[in-house]
């Protein structure tokens, strides 16, 4: 046995016990630990049965993903012998039971399917997500879940990853017992049954009447496929979990785990899978921001405040009540008051029909928050977002206000999208407590948190907004301060190439339709209609002053406002809109495209796909570069995560500097540089791109320190 794996012995029973915190992850040295305590328990006549049981907080919640990269990297062989082992435990003459609490996700359920018994803690969970990774479960998982589960149910969870519960995990035959009280005493008691009956331990691999038959199964599958082209779109691993299952039903034991093993390697050395292993690990190195210590203290947050009721300001205090945090909503007129809270009410009260949380938690959230007109109460608040219109003069007068009001130990937050938060921070006698935390619309929803610190930001600040985007379930990023920051600053290229694009001869759809079929949730004019053409033309008024006079600049938005048509708000925008907000193109707005277009001397012609994603991504890519030279982003990663979580890039191309990287920054310099003979020096190539692409090195190169930026 490993020091990872330890066995006791109690009433004739052998206890396999997995010590790896924190997870109980199957490192090295576990399935090595299992085996070793599997053959004393069958070497030991003393020793009627075996039980195995996590320690800690979990049972087995997975593999370990750094194995994975180790594998695809060359750097280690896959560990075949996993599959013998659970082959083995599956043979043992002995009845053998799986003990799970907390969660037996992946692996950890493959491991407990082998075992004869499976017994359940009530608060556990039991799942094969192995599809967010890109992979398939590769233990033969895709074989022993259906002849426990039944084919739906084996492939709901294989192909889209949602975990259940234990009293499902019972309906559905995972698990023989839902344990109360003592797991493991409940655990011996159960075996001892099994004992006493004298049947032979039961065999997952024997059963096959949950198999079914072809006529019962196909439309299962077809219906299965159907959705994961929808809700899977662009990730192979779906589909190769759905063949794996369908696989399961149509060839022996033996010969389906072969198969499944075909798929998982397919899967496994897919771009999507190290895509999606990259965004995995992302989340969590964004968290470490080298000039802030793990153990920098932080504010202790009892009470919040948010300033504005609309559409962010209502869905940032629902992040704080969601949290538990009881929180001031305020607003300059009774009328916009109320609204806001009708429209907080209405998301609740959806969640509720919805069956997500019962209405006791609905009124328990609606009464965290408290409506106000006045400041009244901020001098307790703990931290205070304001989220009003996005001009300087406003936010710079309710930070003035915020400072007369507020204790000294309160972190004023703004919630600007592109706006100077040094500037912002002098309109107060504490610059060093003001710092950017930039949510995402819909802010109750989305799980972006783009962190801003300033020149005199606090450490502790920025150390307390990161525990606060964990509290209020974000992912926190750290950037730097300039106008749009990380996220918006790439936009600003994005979205000007697609309008670009537009005026010079795609028609919106065309753009729209190439950039969804990438794999973005929607295309950028799309996204305009939904974000509001009058919400961008606000933020082009705002930052008119930093424009390089003579660059081309997009026309069209302004056409569009100067029309009314702001978007979806108004029914019209790039495209008209039916009441369901169906999208509908509108040959009027083409034409008038194309007279804006001939009044500039702006020539028309065919644009393919191609052209479309390599000018809309290089423009991403290339400020990407900027920034990460500049320092606002401190890493690749962190660019790649902020795109991920906040702007609806598809996770299987891991964000647009991993996209980058699969490309090749050759390729991508050299096209760049094209599209800069071609139009000009908005193409400029960043330096550190023409860097990276002439040593032959990637993005993650320099995330881990492969070249070094010089001043």
């Amino acid at each position: 046995m490993s020091e990872l794996v330890s066995l006791t012995k109690q009433d004739g029973i052998g206890i396999i016990t997995i010590n790896n915190p924190p997870v109980n992850a199957l490192s090295p040295g576990v399935p090595e630990g299992i085996a070793a305590a599997l053959e004393e328990i069958e070497n030991d006549e003393s020793l009627t049965g075996g039980i195995i049981i996590g320690g800690g907080q979990t049972f087995i919640a997975g593999a370990d993903i750094k194995e994975f990269g180790k594998i695809t990297s060359g750097e280690n062989k896959r560990g075949v012998a996993f599959l013998p082992l659970l082959k083995r435990i599956e043979d043992s003459p002995k009845p053998l039971v799986a003990a799970i609490h907390g969660t037996a996700f992946g692996g950890g359920l493959e491991v407990a399917m082998a075992f004869h018994y499976r017994v359940i803690a009530p608060t556990a969970q039991v799942g094969q997500p192995e599809v967010n990774l890109g992979i398939i479960p590769g233990a033969a998982g895709t074989q022993r879940l259906p002849r426990l589960a039944g084919v739906e149910k084996a492939v709901e969870m294989c192909a889209f990853g949602a975990p259940i519960k234990a009293g499902d995990a019972l309906k559905y035959g995972i698990v023989d017992r839902v344990i109360e009280g003592d797991l493991l005493a409940g655990a011996i008691a159960f075996l001892q049954e099994k004992i006493a009956s004298n049947e032979p331990p039961r065999r997952t691999c024997d059963l096959t009447d949950k198999l079914g038959d072809e006529a019962t199964n196909a439309p299962i599958f077809a219906a299965a496929k159907k959705q994961a082209a929808k809700v899977r779109r662009g990730q192979p691993a779906a589909l190769a979990a759905i063949d794996a299952v369908e696989a399961a039903t149509k060839l022996s034991f033996e010969e389906g785990v072969k198969r499944e093993q075909e798929l998982f390697l397919e899967c496994l050395y897919s771009t999507a899978s190290k895509a999606l292993i990259h965004a995995f690990f992302g989340e969590r190195a964004v968290a470490k921001i080298p000039d802030i210590p793990k153990a920098t203290p932080v504010y202790e947050i009892k009470k919040a405040a948010v300033i504005g009721a609309g559409t962010m300001g209502g869905g940032i205090a629902m992040n704080y009540a969601n949290a538990g945090i009881p929180v001031l909503l305020k607003e300059a007129s009774q009328e916009l008051l109320d609204k806001g809270l009708a429209v907080i009410r209405k998301n609740y009260q959806n969640s509720v029909n919805k069956g997500r949380f019962p209405q006791e938690v609905m009124d328990k959230r609606m009464a965290l928050i408290t409506p106000t007109l006045t400041y009244d109460g901020f001098a307790e608040a703990d931290i205070v977002t304001e989220a009003v219109f996005e001009g300087m003069a406003l936010k710079k007068q309710v930070f003035g206000e915020l400072d007369k009001v507020c204790k000294a130990t309160c972190i004023l937050a703004s919630n600007t999208s592109t706006l100077d938060i040094d500037e912002i921070a002098a309109a107060t006698t504490r610059p060093e407590m003001v710092i950017g935390h930039h949510y995402f619309s819909p802010a109750n929803v989305m799980r972006l948190l783009e962190i801003v610190r300033g020149k005199a930001t606090r450490k502790e600040v920025i150390a307390t907004s990161l525990a606060i985007a964990k509290k209020l379930k974000k992912v926190g990023v750290v950037v730097g301060n300039c106008r749009g920051f990380v996220g918006n600053r790439m936009l600003h290229p994005y979205g000007r190439e697609a309008i670009f694009l537009v005026e010079e001869g795609a028609r919106p759809q065309d753009v729209d339709g190439a950039l969804y079929e990438f794999g973005l949730a929607m295309g950028y004019l799309s996204m305009s209609d939904l974000a509001g053409i009058d919400v961008g033309w606000r933020v082009r008024q705002e930052a008119k002053h930093l424009e390089k006079p003579g660059i081309r600049q997009p026309l069209i938005g302004d056409k569009l406002y100067e029309m009314g048509r702001y978007g979806q708000k108004t029914g019209a925008g790039f495209y008209d809109y039916d009441e369901k907000r169906n999208r509908i193109p509108n040959p009027e707005i083409e034409a008038l495209i194309k007279e804006t277009a001939s009044e500039a001397g702006i020539a028309q012609r065919d644009i393919s796909k191609d052209e479309i994603i390599e000018r809309t991504m290089y423009a991403l890519i290339n400020e990407g570069a900027k920034i990460l030279e500049e320092g606002i982003a401190l890493r690749a990663v962190d660019i790649d995560i902020i795109y991920l979580n906040g702007y609806g890039y598809p996770s299987w191309r891991g964000g647009p500097m991993f996209y980058a990287d699969t490309v090749g920054l050759k390729k991508v310099y050299e096209r760049i540089c094209e599209f800069q003979a071609q139009h000009g020096e908005l193409w400029e190539p960043a330096p550190l791109l023409k860097r990276l692409a002439e040593e032959g090195k990637t993005f993650a190169d320099f995330d881990k320190g492969g070249l070094t930026v010089t001043a």
